[in-house]
């Protein structure tokens, strides 16, 4: 589930089309049907093998149920979503990532029925506070990705090194990063975003917002998490995925212009379909001054107040977060389930996977504040230039500021 920068037009189109639909008829109640019901589930565009896996998933559900569904996939979410609830007519269940929750949830468009999941106790907490608003759990995430350390393991052992000398802290990332630098090849690559920069954040003690949603951009533990990256830069071991000429942090473990990378869980896929004699590991980010950090990467089961099948949309859910269709995911599709109790499927008969699994119960998941899209893209554009030698200071205050503009409504 590799997270992708959306359209900032379709984002814009998405936002307007919803706040449109807000005011007709949002408030009113839909009859509620028994069925047999026909669900129309709206989801991204995915990889092949989670295509594969919620297709047999539904059939299965849908003949035991003796309802149906109706799978739709969307090129553009955000904007198709939009779309139907301004039209009036909203899929019965749909993919619903965090920077759109807020738009959702705020509006009345959500239905939440989080709180009667049959396997609600088996969640992680942490999943579940991305999708809470006033208490309430609105939808289920349906499984996610956290960050971890990949590691070239053939260039790590080229290097003289062993498992004694995977990085446990900053301190040690420097180091190792420095051994496996050559010519060819940088000690650790990453992207120029938010969302792998902010790991370091949480690292440090810092993060973008509070628990209000309010910026916390500008702060003293921020500003000592992008000196420390800024210096891994300019020591020539480390660099950002476009100066080794790759389109992301993947491409350049496999094209072997990094030995380590920071990613999430769909690099696996990536590097098995692209680069398959490349060998690799991933373990735990290193903990920064205040201890471990990484971040996770979502999507939730939305259902909609204006659908008649509520029930059968969350019969649905129930059955798709049940133990046994978990483990399907995390097997076949190779991300981690939200229903813990599903975790060891993840890493059976594949060790390299434990370093994403490890932080599961800990990552800090994605902002949901409405606006914060526009200020991450702000942000993104602002950290190349840590490379280049511009102030971590000065591009943390410029950032705060914008945050603040845009997100006091």
């Amino acid at each position: 589930m590799r997270k992708h920068r959306m359209r900032l037009g379709a984002v814009v189109l998405a936002i307007a089309l919803v706040v449109a639909g807000c005011g007709r008829g949002y408030d009113s109640e839909i009859e509620q049907l028994p069925g047999p019901a026909t669900l129309r589930l709206l989801v991204g565009s995915g990889t092949t093998a989670e295509a594969r896996v919620l297709h047999e998933q539904t059939r299965e559900w849908a003949e035991r149920t003796g309802n149906e569904v109706e799978i739709v996939r969307a090129a553009e979410l955000d904007q198709q979503l939009g779309q139907a609830f301004a039209g009036g007519t909203p899929p019965d269940l749909f993919y619903l990532a965090p920077g759109a929750f807020a738009r959702f949830a705020g509006n009345g468009s959500l239905h939440p029925y989080g709180d009667g999941l049959r396997n609600a106790a088996a969640l992680y907490p942490n999943l579940e506070e991305i999708f809470t608003r006033d208490g309430q759990l609105y939808c289920a995430p349906k499984d996610f990705s956290t960050l971890a350390l990949l590691i070239d393991t053939d260039a790590w052992r080229e290097a003289g090194l062993t498992d004694a000398d995977i990085p446990r802290d900053w301190d040690q990332l420097a180091q190792v990063a420095q051994r496996l630098t050559t010519p060819e090849r940088k000690g650790l690559v990453l992207d120029d975003s938010a969302d792998r920069v902010g790991a370091f954040m949480k690292q440090a003690g810092g993060w973008h917002v509070d628990e209000k949603g309010m910026p916390t951009i500008d702060s003293p533990q921020n500003l000592r998490a992008l000196r420390y990256l800024q210096s891994l830069l300019q020591s020539g071991s480390t660099a950002f995925s476009s100066a080794v000429d790759a389109g992301w942090a993947g491409e350049a473990l496999g094209e072997g212009t990094a030995a380590m990378v920071i990613e999430g869980t769909w690099v696996s896929g990536a590097l098995a379909s692209d680069y398959p004699d490349r060998r690799w590991r991933a373990v735990e980010l290193p903990a920064g001054p205040a201890g471990k950090a990484t971040l996770s990467f979502t999507n939730c089961w939305g259902i909609p107040m204006r659908t008649p099948y509520r029930q059968q949309a969350q019969d649905l859910v129930d059955f798709l977060m049940a133990r046994e269709q978990q483990e399907q995911v995390a097997r076949e599709v190779g991300v981690i389930p939200a229903n813990q109790e599903a975790l060891p499927a993840l890493t059976e008969g594949r060790p390299e996977m434990e370093g994403f699994a490890a932080g599961a119960a800990y990552a800090q998941g994605e902002v949901t504040t409405k606006g914060w899209d526009s200020v991450e893209k702000d942000f993104d554009s602002r950290l190349l230039g840590l490379a280049s030698g511009d102030d971590p200071a000065k591009i943390l205050r410029e950032v705060q500021r914008n945050a603040e503009q845009t997100l006091k409504g």
